[in-house]
């Protein structure tokens, strides 16, 4: 039997750490799934979903919290293996616009609402070529119900958009474990 863990860990950045982590991944029979990690304001900061046979589970749990001696923080999740989902389409959503707070509360509240579901989304801040402005940046990966078209949500963003002051393009794209990221 194989359990599924989310590992997620905050530490200050340094050489060493993801190695630390897979170290003890590996040593427990562990395989590292999928991952997403960065650099943010000088910290470290990971999740990670890994498969461990179940009798190392709580094994490996002990010995990742035990990193928080070398100065790397882990929580740990029971999670699922792969999980059957409804039939969902794949969204990519990529928007920028000069920098002002709510810019994501707003939009992540118009997705809910069609329920359409963030599967990954990547932001950032930018200085702008010309004017040294500071330029928000995202890239989300987005699944959406099947019943919801493509031109619906498109519409309801750019009306968005507008709102904000930001550009807004949604392209249909492979929803997540379907050969595209």
């Amino acid at each position: 039997m194989t359990a599924f863990l989310i590992l997620t860990a905050i530490g200050k950045d340094r050489p060493g750490l993801v190695s630390a982590l897979s170290e003890e991944i590996a040593a427990h029979g562990g395989n590292w799934l999928e991952s997403r990690m960065a650099r943010l304001a000088g910290e470290f900061a990971g999740i990670v979903r890994v498969s461990v046979p179940a009798a190392n589970a709580e094994a490996l749990v002990t010995a990742l919290r035990g990193l928080e001696a070398r100065g790397l923080r882990v929580t740990v999740e029971r999670g699922a293996g792969e999980v059957g989902a409804a039939v969902r389409s794949g969204l990519k959503l990529e928007l920028m616009g000069q920098d002002h707070p709510g810019i994501i509360r707003d939009v992540t509240h118009a997705l809910a609402a069609l329920g359409v579901n963030i599967e990954e989304l990547t932001t950032q801040i930018e200085s702008g070529s010309m004017s040294g402005t500071a330029l928000f940046r995202a890239s989300a990966r987005l699944s959406a119900p099947a019943q919801v078209k493509a031109a619906e949500l498109r519409e309801s963003l750019e009306r968005l958009a507008g709102d904000l002051m930001v550009e807004i393009s949604l392209d249909e794209a492979p929803a997540a474990g379907e050969g595209g990221k």
